[in-house]
């Protein structure tokens, strides 16, 4: 069995930003896949280019190619090894090993529009499309307009392809019980309710707003690492910014400024060293200390209060 080289983690200052499309084979990240293509690697970095895979991770033979390309896109291996962010996610000893809650799609869905990206469909989704409402043929032609700009060799239908496995990786995929098949299972960031259709099956919608079960301490965490990805030096950013800026939480995460305001405000109860402040009527988010850190801190904080 041949596999194309691994995915490698781009240089986030280029300016194509590390373009990458259709490299799912058709597939969302699936139930149980990223714990699966974890573990396994872990073991064995190796275990993708091996003859058996299909066998050892009981998938068939592009199913072992979309794997370890969401595994890679994520962040949790690289290069075929477990990075520091897998193994403290899914480690053995990780925050949380199964997924068991949401917090942590929250979290990769976050790190997947992370830069660097290895998922652009979904980067442009997000962050440059600014429609609320769209069909699926106006997602297909924002894709279109961004790859006639920046990669003119990306053919027709593999944004095709990006387009419909984005819609069924978010909106939940109509069916009753009677006919459940590993082919028809949602994927896991369904329950991130982030997009739903409106109307029929052609219209769809990003549900801007409140979150039930994104915790204020996941968007903090997702500020910070904003305020540090920008590359600042200084100890205030304008809500604004985190709300509209491309790799935004407000885009990401499809917030609203009283969203964001809130958690802000939740987590700086228990956190001295952040807070929302008014500056000439102007509100923003104001930190102590190195960002990274302190969301390295508050996101392992709010991990362990749970255990």
């Amino acid at each position: 069995m041949t596999i194309e080289p691994a995915l490698r983690h781009p240089d986030p200052r280029s300016p194509t930003r590390g373009m990458v499309f259709a490299r799912h084979e058709t597939f969302h990240p699936r139930f149980g896949w990223l714990k699966k293509g974890f573990d396994r690697a872990a073991h064995d970095p190796k275990v993708f280019l091996r003859e058996d895979a299909p066998v050892r991770l009981g998938v068939g033979k592009n199913m072992v190619r979309s794997i370890r390309y969401w595994c890679t896109a994520f962040k949790l291996l690289q290069d075929d090894q477990p990075t520091e962010f897998g193994q403290q996610l899914l480690g053995s000893q990780g925050w949380d090993p199964y997924l068991e809650d949401p917090a942590s799609l929250w979290l990769l869905h976050w790190t997947l529009l992370e830069a660097p990206h290895l998922a652009t469909a979904w980067n442009i989704t997000f962050n440059e499309f600014r429609a609320v409402e769209f069909t699926v043929e106006e997602l297909f032609y924002q894709l279109c307009e961004y790859r006639d700009r920046h990669a003119p060799r990306i053919s027709d239908s593999s944004l095709k392809k990006d387009v419909s496995c984005l819609l069924r990786m978010y909106v939940p995929q109509p069916g009753g019980k009677a006919h459940v098949s590993e082919e028809s299972l949602d994927c896991p960031f369904t329950q991130l309710g982030l997009i739903h259709t409106a109307g029929d099956a052609r219209h769809y919608k990003f549900r801007v707003g409140q979150k039930p079960n994104l915790p204020p301490e996941l968007v903090v965490y997702a500020c910070l690492q904003h305020h540090a990805q920008v590359g600042s030096s200084a100890k205030t950013m304008p809500i604004a910014n985190l709300l509209y800026d491309p790799g935004s939480p407000g885009l990401v995460f499809k917030l609203t400024e009283s969203v964001l305001c809130d958690a802000i405000e939740v987590v700086a109860r228990r956190c001295e060293k952040i807070r929302l402040s008014d500056a000439a009527g102007k509100l923003q988010f104001s930190i102590e200390g190195e960002p990274l850190s302190l969301a390295g801190a508050i996101l392992d904080g709010y991990y362990r209060a749970g255990r």
